[in-house]
């Protein structure tokens, strides 16, 4: 038993607002200068939807992840030697028009424009040419049209769906959406650190974030193809690669990341998860249907004395073993089983989990009656507008099972509260329904509270970092490490070797 520490994450679906706070709070942050006016390290996206960049699940056409060959996961990219080829030209790189290319206003038209009957207007020019342009895409653009057959129609998860199942989703008076927050998922398996030629890319074994060593990158960009979630860039004016880090300078003080401190909807959770890295490889060689079930197998109990044990012996302090047992994210995941990773089938065994929505159920109107009501206790669930196909193709690599016991099991818990604070539902059936799911009242109740009434000590419960102790096994003489201040470089990256 190999046990390691990872900072894991997870995303309420069904308390998101689409305000995309998160979002700005990010760009604030880290990608507010020159070379990563497109770079978005936070974003949210409207389910069904194309996404940023545009339609960025299609592995067909970004070749991102892992792969089963030979019975053993290969990237999908190619080997080192056809890699080595595409440097010079990369077929599968995302193009800006695929982001899409940054603007700004030229606000001096509204000051300096002469006297006349004309109201002066700020046009758009590109802040990467500085040239007047057509505005015709953006991170969020899904947004203006979420749900509609305009964007939402080519969601490359709508292959998973019947052509009835399409042209129903697409009715007038079905029309869903949700939203869908996306940050780096610091991956188990992260495909962006294989494929790197230089070695820039690494993950700090204290606790797993996924980092690029500015230093060492030498902008090949493979990594951006080799991400199946886009969220590594190219900063063009400096010529290297960047991605989210976590914000690991604030959890190194004991702080949330901007993006979960920011969060309007209170649905962002971190914790750390203990995992035992020699299951990694066969968790990786089970068919897709099995990915979910062997990700979580992979999760140690933090309780376990025997895991308690292997950390100690990994070095992982007794504070960061604590910080686990009261882990939301362990509660989530490995106790509830609640929440799901994104797009399990690409192999880079995600660190951020989702817990999917409860969407709004198909109903009909009669002599004026809007009638949702069914005979089955989890008719809300099953006749949801957005068929369980495309929620088990995102979450769950095409296992509609495992999507419908968590759905149904937040429904049980809606059901339990219901019959507390409104009182029309008979004990009998609430009792049911918590059987069905195999929950009692009082994981009922404990999910209720972690779901709705969390402090904030209870949604970021932050593992200690110890990077002195990381820093020594990297370099034995300390006091070089010793009265170096400030963050990054005192010159700024360069092109070049």
């Amino acid at each position: 038993m190999d046990v390691r520490l990872q900072i894991s994450m997870v995303f309420h679906l069904d308390k998101c607002i689409g305000c995309h706070t998160c979002s700005i709070a990010c760009k604030n942050v880290w990608t507010d200068r020159k070379g990563a006016e497109y770079m978005w390290w936070n974003n949210v996206e409207t389910k069904p939807g194309t996404g940023y960049p545009t339609a960025w699940e299609d592995q067909n056409k970004y070749m991102g992840g892992w792969e089963q060959k030979n019975g053993r996961p290969d990237l999908k990219i190619g080997g080192r030697v056809l890699r080595v080829l595409n440097v010079f030209h990369n077929p599968y790189m995302p193009r800006i028009d695929d982001y899409y290319e940054p603007w700004t206003y030229k606000y001096e038209d509204l000051f300096n424009a002469p006297e006349g009957a004309d109201q002066p207007t700020a046009r758009p020019v590109s802040m990467i040419t500085g040239k007047h342009i057509d505005i015709k895409a953006g991170p969020n653009w899904d947004d203006d049209l979420g749900g509609s057959p305009v964007y939402a129609a080519n969601d490359p998860n709508l292959e998973s769906l019947t052509a009835q199942q399409r042209e129903e989703l697409f009715d007038i008076e079905r029309l869903v959406f949700f939203y869908l927050p996306r940050i780096c998922n610091h991956c188990l398996n992260a495909a962006c650190v294989a494929a790197c030629p230089s070695g820039a890319i690494y993950k700090r074994g204290e606790d797993g974030i996924v980092l690029i060593n500015q230093e060492k990158c030498r902008g090949w960009r493979m990594c951006v193809t080799a991400c199946p979630y886009k969220k590594t860039f190219y900063n063009w004016s400096t010529g290297k690669s960047e991605k989210c880090i976590l914000c690991f300078p604030r959890l190194e003080t004991g702080q949330a990341p901007a993006c979960f401190h920011s969060c309007v909807g209170r649905i962002r959770y971190l914790g750390a998860l203990l995992y035992d890295a020699d299951q990694m490889l066969d968790a990786l060689n089970v068919s897709n249907d099995k990915l979910v079930e062997a990700q979580r197998e992979m999760i140690l109990d933090p309780f376990d004395e025997k895991v308690q044990e292997g950390a100690l012996r990994n070095g992982i302090d007794e504070k960061a073993i604590e910080a686990a047992q009261r882990s939301p994210v362990y509660r989530y995941v490995k106790e509830w089983n609640l929440a799901l990773p994104l797009h399990t089938e690409f192999r880079t065994l995600p660190m951020l989990f989702y817990v999917p929505p409860l969407l709004p159920v198909m109903a009909k109107s009669e002599e004026g009656l809007y009638d949702s009501s069914g005979k089955e206790l989890f008719a809300p669930i099953d006749k949801a507008r957005l068929p369980m196909e495309y929620m088990a193709k995102l979450f769950a690599a095409g296992n509609v099972e495992m999507v419908r016991y968590a759905l149904r099991k937040q429904y049980a818990i809606r059901l339990f509260k219901r019959m507390e604070t409104v009182g029309d539902i008979d004990q009998a059936t609430v009792r049911r329904a918590l059987e069905q799911v195999g929950a009692s009242e009082q994981e009922a109740e404990a999910i209720y509270r972690l779901t709705s009434l969390p402090t904030m000590d209870e949604r970021y419960v932050i593992p200690p970092s110890h990077r002195e102790e990381a820093m020594q096994m990297l370099n034995d003489d300390m006091w070089s490490e010793k009265g170096e201040a400030g963050f990054g470089f005192r010159d700024a990256p360069v092109r070049g070797a």
